[in-house]
């Protein structure tokens, strides 16, 4: 097109070059694999960690959101693209100064001195004819909603992070107690076996094997109450705050986390408006594509509309004019920084579709996960309620002679094994229903303050 063409028709008409930002199309299935054709809507202000009624969980979580360290990073990170955003416009086009000197001079002291007085106002505006200008607006305002996304995206994963650490500081009680239980057995097995060691019914050798079975069980205490205690810490970190007052709140008890009823999916198409990683992706997809406008203005003629006004000793002078500035010699280096820019937003596209192919198969992995750790707990819960009858028949049976330690022992490690899987597959289970929720986005917008 010839520019001159191209220079009249946008200063009748107004123009911007380069790409206007339409969503690219993206082949998506109607439902998840196993999951319902019914929309979950926006859920970006759900608080579903509600649903596990744990109050203790529940003050965590809306302390942690009003002061952890990373979500406050990442609304800096607002403020900032709010001031880059600020930049651009009229602020971008317009440009000028005042200003004014006094000059004092002389030579020979008979001459005397002599003193020179100047004030200029000077402004420029650049007019947006091929909306270089307004595509730089754009990719400013693209690049907030990325910022606002990108604090949604730290905030799920703390939410993640904060579940994780709960959940098994509640575990690790609970196999606490459970070893706490075993340890209780085994005192009254190593009581019998010694009742029947005094009666000559036993051997030293099983009198010392009952008692290394206690001392096992007693040993593992330590490392657990490690374990739920690295957890307790990991919690104060996210919460950036002191880890005493949330140790001594934790200790005093808690069942562990439920897998709560219902955990609606959605269809793959809520992920393109709830999952705050695609959305983030998708503005810098716009800014991307902005930016080639960008690039593409630059290729045209530029018109500067500037003015003086001065005042020097007395005298008013003024000065006002157009300035016209053609790229000629630099076309080559301007082409090359479009095509440039057209190469990162093709980049840009094919990131924001491995997002949306990422959010996919998240949440298709949590809500297979979901349903099979579900499935692991209720029947993991039936083993150790069967083996826990199974060691009191035990019990019973060896203290009245009719079956032989080993078989006790036997029955016991089988219990104490089962207890404790079946506590890890709860915990996996009450997990993987906050890892679905975190996968659909759901939470991405709640404070801490009560609001969104």
């Amino acid at each position: 097109m010839n520019p001159h063409y191209l220079l009249l028709t946008c200063l009748v008409a107004g123009c911007a070059v380069g790409p206007d930002y339409q969503r690219p199309d993206v082949a998506l299935q109607t439902r998840f694999v196993a999951g319902s054709a019914e929309t979950i809507g926006a859920v970006a202000t759900q608080k579903w960690w509600l649903e596990y009624k744990d109050p203790t969980l529940t003050r965590l979580v809306t302390r942690g959101l009003a002061q952890n360290l990373d979500v406050m990073a990442a609304s800096e990170a607002i403020r900032q693209a709010q001031a880059e955003l600020r930049k651009t416009g009229v602020n971008s086009a317009a440009d000028g100064a005042l200003s004014g000197s006094r000059t004092t001079s002389g030579g020979d002291v008979a001459i005397g001195s002599t003193r020179s007085d100047s004030a200029a106002l000077g402004a420029s505006l650049v007019l947006d004819i091929f909306g270089g200008l307004r595509r730089e607006r754009d990719a400013a305002a693209a690049s907030l909603a990325a910022a606002r996304a990108d604090v949604e995206t730290v905030r799920l994963a703390w939410l993640a992070e904060l579940l994780s650490a709960y959940s098994d500081a509640r575990y690790y009680q609970e196999v606490l107690a459970l070893t706490r239980a075993t340890i209780k057995a085994r005192e009254e097995t190593v009581d019998i076996t010694r009742s029947q060691f005094e009666a000559g019914a036993a051997t030293e050798y099983e009198l010392a094997e009952v008692q290394a079975l206690l001392s096992t069980a007693r040993a593992s205490l330590p490392q657990y109450a490690a374990q739920f205690e690295a957890n307790v810490y990991a919690i104060a970190t996210l919460l950036n705050e002191p880890a005493g007052p949330i140790m001594a709140e934790l200790q005093k008890g808690a069942p562990q986390l439920p897998s709560p009823a219902g955990a609606g999916t959605g269809v793959p198409a809520d992920l393109l408006r709830n999952r705050p990683d695609v959305r983030s992706a998708e503005a810098d997809l716009a800014a991307a594509v902005a930016a080639v406008g960008v690039a593409e203005a630059a290729l045209y003629p530029s018109l500067t509309l500037s003015g003086t006004v001065a005042r020097t000793d007395g005298a008013n002078s003024w000065s006002f004019g157009p300035q016209l500035s053609l790229p000629v010699f630099n076309q080559g280096q301007l082409r090359a920084s479009r095509d440039a820019q057209l190469s990162a937003a093709r980049q840009a596209e094919i990131n924001w579709r491995g997002a949306v192919a990422s959010a996919v198969e998240d949440v298709q992995v949590a809500q297979s996960s979901l349903s099979r750790y579900r499935q692991r707990a209720t029947l993991l819960r039936k083993a150790a309620s069967d083996y826990g009858r199974a060691l009191e028949l035990a019990q019973q049976n060896y203290r009245n002679g009719a079956i032989t330690l080993l078989a006790l022992l036997e029955t016991d490690r089988n219990a104490a094994s089962a207890r404790i899987s079946a506590a890890s597959a709860v915990n996996d289970a009450a997990q993987a229903w906050a890892t679905l929720k975190i996968a659909t986005g759901a939470g991405a917008a709640v404070t801490g303050q009560g609001g969104t």
